[in-house]
């Protein structure tokens, strides 16, 4: 019998980062995640370049990235991030991501990406069909991450 709901598949999980560079275009970084208030009506332009680990049922491995962020002047946090994952095996893995942020309390965002992995890779050809949706928290003073990218 056909089941009304389909289940997700976890294809990996984020939980730290290290920021490794951090290039603003007029608006300092730090100051913004203090006060908003300090927007242009242009709004902010930042590239995020950064490190980490991600681990999934059959997708290990590290990734490098950077994000071409856009804070609206109404505060709305665009994401356009391109980078690479580097299995635990040694094979790459081309990463696009675009979505949203949105800031909760303190320091930390809420984000919602739609992701696209690409490789060459036979052992990983799998990645090239996947529609991701990842989504959870990213605290950019902490490092701390936890997002999920999963099908279905």
């Amino acid at each position: 019998m056909p089941s009304d709901s389909i289940a997700a598949e976890i294809i990996y999980t984020w939980k730290s980062f290290n920021l490794t560079k951090m290039v603003e275009y007029g608006v300092d970084f730090e100051t913004l995640l203090a006060d908003q208030s300090t927007l242009p009506p242009e709004g902010g332009r930042y590239d995020a370049h950064f490190e980490g680990d991600i681990e999934g049922p059959r997708l290990k491995g590290t990734v490098s990235c950077t994000d071409y962020i856009h804070v609206r002047g109404d505060g709305r946090i665009q994401l356009h991030i391109h980078g690479e994952i580097t299995t635990d095996d040694g094979e790459k893995i081309a990463l696009f991501a675009d979505g949203i942020s949105t800031h909760r309390e303190g320091t930390n965002f809420y984000h919602n990406e739609n992701v696209t992995l690409l490789t060459s890779s036979p052992k990983y050809s799998w990645v090239n069909e996947l529609q991701i949706w990842a989504n959870g928290y990213v605290d950019p003073v902490t490092g701390n991450v936890d997002i999920t990218g999963y099908v279905g």
